[in-house]
């Protein structure tokens, strides 16, 4: 989710700059890869000629307040996501293209039926102090997660993995046991929430082993980092510095950049794609993604606990039109089931179309005939979030639904005091395979079910099932049975999927897409460079 923003620098200087700038804009076997060189530089981008290193490099992400948080384990927001990606890293990564390798594995490898991993580091791996990434640090690292006092985001992930038996084979090996099969292990470890931190970790003064370290940080406004010496995972970063700036409103974001104030910026508002087109000094990079805008309606709340309400809801989307008016039509027809990339995405099934006949139907056997009226929570979570509730209002009118919104604050949103998870409301969410998505989104005991999906025992039993089977055709045909069900029973409208719009200065290279659904190529802050000056 999701997703939720730079040599040293006076933070002085710092506190006093971000001052004026508001001011101003008010599988079975993962093989291994090769590890870049110790000191040598990574991907610059195609067609960005020679990369440099220098600079101070300042991105404006959307999101950001009261609710931020370095915690490594924690992150929630966009801004929040932002820093993960520069402060830590973890096991596997997610590639551009969508496919996992390792990232400071060195190799993850399973017995014949998924029960036992061997999982290598890479050698000369450090901390931001310059202590070694180790066996010890990584067994710290699943125990936090997985501690049952206080699981972490990722505790679902990894289902019937005991941290009491997380072995510590030798400096750079550990053995992962799991009490069933779990295939997707991989995935889980793979994901930005689940880095790896040193024993003595701190999330207040966070030590990390990612691209960049910690320097300063301002709730709900800014955060600064500077290079990691001792990152050669892929190269050292080539900016000396990295300042993350908080920007909740999208047009203090786009006036920032436009201003000079920032160099990139994440999530261009489609309506300001114009202001940015007309500057011969900034450019828009498109990136088509697995990134998903849900409308989240409650299967245990009225009136989303009649399955025919949720099936007339879906029919009362006119999906093109959605992708048109709220993404400026940058974006993919949806069919109500996310995992664009997982290979087990259901290609086939019948395209769900507006239906405002048939939806009338459904609420008048439901009970409801042109008296239904509903509140939907929006909030700027994400660019196109609000303009897509307020297109499902107009279209509603069609099927004699009133819809009433509701606008909560971004920091704010998924807060229970505001009432999540709302009854019907809205999401946004990065790209994942079926299984994994399910563990964050769908399940019982998951960190953001916010539909209360999860115990239909049929779709469970699928769903368990295919988490122990290591045969990815078997798998495939059993999470394919899950999504059947959840298709026509479930609680999400997936309406579309999202070509994410970042934009930067001319001066900025090293940019590229990533199918992720995490904007500025998963926020690669790493392979990006400035032009001298």
């Amino acid at each position: 989710m999701s997703s939720l923003p730079e040599s040293p620098t006076n933070s002085r200087f710092h506190t006093g700059r971000r001052t004026l700038l508001k001011a101003s804009v008010a599988g079975a076997v993962v093989a291994p890869v090769l590890a870049a060189c110790s000191g040598e530089s990574g991907s610059g981008g195609s067609g960005d000629g020679e990369p440099r290193q220098g600079g101070h490099l300042t991105v404006g992400v959307a999101g950001g307040g009261a609710s931020d948080t370095l915690d490594a384990h924690d992150p929630t927001d966009n801004v929040d996501i932002a820093r993960n990606f520069a402060l830590y890293a973890s096991l596997m990564r997610y590639a551009n293209d969508g496919t996992i390798e390792p990232y400071l594995a060195e190799s993850l490898e399973s017995n014949d039926d998924g029960t036992e991993w061997t999982l290598v580091l890479k050698e000369g791996l450090t901390f931001h102090d310059d202590s070694p990434v180790t066996a010890d640090s990584v067994v710290f690292s699943l125990k936090r997660i997985l501690d049952p006092d206080d699981p972490q985001r990722g505790a679902g992930d990894m289902p019937g993995v005991d941290p009491e038996k997380l072995e510590r084979v030798d400096e750079r090996t550990v053995r992962i046991y799991v009490d069933e099969p779990l295939v997707t292990l991989p995935e889980a470890l793979a994901e930005y929430y689940n880095a790896i931190v040193p024993e003595d970790y701190d999330p207040d003064d966070p030590i990390g082993c990612g691209p960049f370290k910690y320097s300063e940080f301002v709730v709900g406004d800014y955060s600064v980092f500077e290079r990691h010496e001792g990152f050669h995972i892929e190269g050292q970063p080539y900016v000396d510095s990295l300042e993350i700036v908080d920007f909740p409103e999208d047009d203090a974001r786009v006036n920032a950049l436009t201003s000079g104030n920032v160099d990139i910026i994440s999530q261009v508002p489609q309506a300001q794609i114009p202001v940015i087109e007309d500057s011969s000094d900034l450019k828009i990079m498109e990136s088509e993604t697995g990134m998903w805008l849900p409308f989240t309606m409650r299967v245990d709340q009225e009136p989303f606990d009649d399955v025919r309400v949720r099936q007339a809801f879906r029919l009362i989307v006119d999906r093109q039109e959605m992708i048109d008016q709220a993404l400026a039509g940058y974006g993919q027809v949806g069919n109500d089931m996310y995992a664009r990339m997982d290979p087990s995405y259901p290609e086939d099934f019948p395209q769900r179309e507006q239906d405002i006949e048939e939806a009338r139907r459904l609420l008048s056997e439901a009970g409801y005939e042109d008296d239904l009226e509903v509140e939907l929570v929006t909030s700027d979570i994400n660019a196109g979030v609000v303009a897509a509730a307020e297109v499902f209002q107009e279209q509603a009118r069609e099927a004699g639904v009133t819809v009433n919104l509701r606008r909560v604050n971004p920091s704010d949103y998924w807060n229970e005091e505001e009432g999540f998870p709302y009854a019907f409301g809205q999401d946004f969410w990065a790209a994942r395979n079926y299984i994994t998505q399910t563990a964050q989104g769908s399940i019982v005991g998951a960190p953001y079910n916010e539909t209360m999906w999860g115990e239909h025992e049929e779709w469970l039993g699928h769903l368990e099932e295919a988490q122990r089977t290591t045969d990815e055709d078997e798998r495939n045909e059993l999470i394919r049975k899950a999504q059947e069900i959840e298709y026509e029973e479930g609680g999400y409208i997936v309406w579309g999927f999202v070509n994410l719009l970042d934009a930067h200065g001319t001066h900025v290279h090293g940019l590229e897409p990533a199918v992720s659904g995490h904007p500025l190529g998963s926020y690669a802050f790493h392979t990006m460079w400035l032009d001298e000056g």
